[in-house]
């Protein structure tokens, strides 16, 4: 809240000071007003999110298929269309079952002599079809046998081992909730509904033990990713809410969800990409060091204080996001001129880190200490010229300060070509959490915001390695149950599981 007005003096000297404090406060509110009109009313991101752009893509593209249908109802022109449709079609994937149907003449005799017809060749087209998920039950029968001699001699097969003991499910079936709750974003009420249309009841508390037993068994595989990634000499770090049901106070209280990423493809490291995320019930510094305990390297992270804790043992250095820090300038809009300069400087940045993008480390370092420096060198001192000539108190000084005193770590990546321009890999993983957070509300304890890391981080990661979730969990819990040995944890990881393939559109 503003200040009171207060009287105004009859010293000129001291007049012209108040006025031009009033002038500087006059520019803070103002500034304010249209980060607030901004916020409510402009976009809420630099770029319009890519699932908003595709929605709008996909409404535009079905009303030019209406009118293509349209068209299509004069024969010349659907000659044309079918035609343009089968040069840009793609080929369907090779391994998808083929079912053929044969589409033939109701005789051989010749229309013309009625002489016998012979075969000279034929047509082939396909069609991609689907079949409609289905449940299926699997019956295991294990015959008993016993001797006529022998009156004790009984002689089974032991039970197959399974994931719930006496409980109905099959591995692939619990992969599947896991999947479409954590991948997919569809809570369990609303799997249960999916479920009942198939004629299968099962109630959500049913589908809630078997995620809660899958998280059980899985900790450990979730363990060893972490440990796997702390080995790393860069990683990315990033929190975000996760919302979870206080029971005693009947509302929701605010956990957090860490996430430590490592991701070297830009720069060709050997290192396969990865990320871990850790439950906590708050966002104190005390979480960050306790999750990283043994790191040693590299941290890319934002402007958040809690990690600047870590670097004081002089084992974590910790290189600043350079997103964040655009992005303070950004929300001032082009109502400022010092604003507007300052995202031109930083955008040559940017462009420089477009060219040299999947280019080995060294390389990097070489085309930024000659192209990047200079443009750091010349930014600094400008902004702290700028610094000089705003109020103190706007909002235009605020973001200058959060630069400047993050100057080092926001520098770093010009020595280091491992390092990356800002940190948006790690918030491209968090993006996931925030969907499905939207859809879920909430976890229902901290336990399951516990569930919620363990599994969320073997999907993901699952997506970086180009790993289809579905039959990596389905085989590791399979895998677990059967008494997989803890010494071979490494083998279990979502990087030792084959990638899918490269596929092309097929339309």
């Amino acid at each position: 809240m503003a200040k009171p007005a207060s009287r105004l003096s009859d010293d000129p000297e001291t007049l012209k000071a108040q006025l031009v404090e009033a002038q500087a406060e006059n520019e803070r509110l103002r500034q304010i007003i249209l980060a607030m009109q901004r916020h409510r009313f402009g976009r809420r991101a630099e770029s319009l999110p890519e699932d908003q752009l595709l929605l709008g893509l996909e409404e535009a593209e079905q009303v030019e298929a209406a009118g293509f249908a349209a068209e299509e109802a004069e024969p010349a022109m659907k000659a044309v269309r079918v035609g343009k449709r089968r040069t840009n079609r793609g080929a369907l994937p090779a391994h998808l079952p083929r079912v053929e149907t044969l589409v033939d003449i109701d005789g051989t005799a010749c229309p013309c002599c009625s002489g016998t017809l012979h075969k000279i060749g034929e047509d082939v087209s396909e069609r991609l079809d689907v079949v409609p998920a289905q449940f299926r039950v699997l019956v295991i029968r294990r015959p008993r046998y016993a001797c006529r001699a022998c009156e004790d001699a009984f002689v089974q097969a032991p039970a197959p081992l399974r994931l719930i003991e006496g409980g109905l499910p099959t591995d692939a079936l619990v992969a599947q909730v896991l999947v479409s709750k954590y991948a997919d974003n569809l809570p369990l009420y609303r799997q249960a509904q999916i479920f009942a249309r198939q004629g299968v009841v099962l109630d959500r508390s049913t589908l809630a033990d078997w995620v809660g037993r899958a998280a059980f068994l899985l900790r450990p595989v979730h363990e060893r990713l972490l440990e796997t990634l702390k080995r790393s000499g860069k990683l990315f770090a990033d929190e975000t809410t996760a919302p979870v049901l206080d029971p005693g106070r009947g509302r929701t209280k605010t956990g957090q969800l860490w996430a430590y990423a490592r991701n070297d493809r830009p720069w060709g490291g050997s290192d396969p990409p990865g990320v871990a995320y850790v439950y906590a019930p708050d966002r104190t510094a005390s979480r960050p060091i306790a999750h990283l305990a043994g790191f040693e390297g590299v941290l890319q992270v934002d402007g958040y204080a809690a990690y600047e804790v870590l670097a004081k043992g002089g084992a974590i250095r910790l290189a600043y996001c350079w997103s964040h820090a655009r992005r303070l300038f950004y929300e001032l809009g082009p109502a400022s001129p010092i604003a507007t300069e300052a995202l031109a400087r930083i955008a040559a940045l940017y462009r420089i880190e477009a060219e040299i993008r999947g280019r080995p480390a060294d390389e990097r370092r070489a085309v930024r200490q000659e192209r990047s420096r200079p443009v750091i060198e010349a930014l600094e001192p400008w902004l702290r010229e700028k610094l000089g000539l705003v109020s103190r108190k706007s909002k235009l000084a605020d973001a200058i300060r959060y630069a400047l005193s993050r100057w080092a770590g926001l520098s770093l990546f010009l020595n280091d070509g491992r390092v990356e321009i800002d940190s948006n890999i790690v918030e491209r993983a968090i993006r996931p959490l925030a969907l499905n957070r939207k859809n879920a509300l909430f976890a229902g304890s901290d336990g399951g915001g516990q569930h919620w890391a363990v599994i969320a981080s073997l999907i993901e990661t699952c997506k970086l390695a180009g790993v289809e979730p579905h039959a990596y969990l389905a085989d590791v819990i399979t895998r677990i149950v059967e008494g997989h040995p803890q010494r071979r944890l490494d083998d279990l990881l979502p990087w030792a599981y084959p990638a899918m393939p490269a596929l092309k559109a097929v339309a």
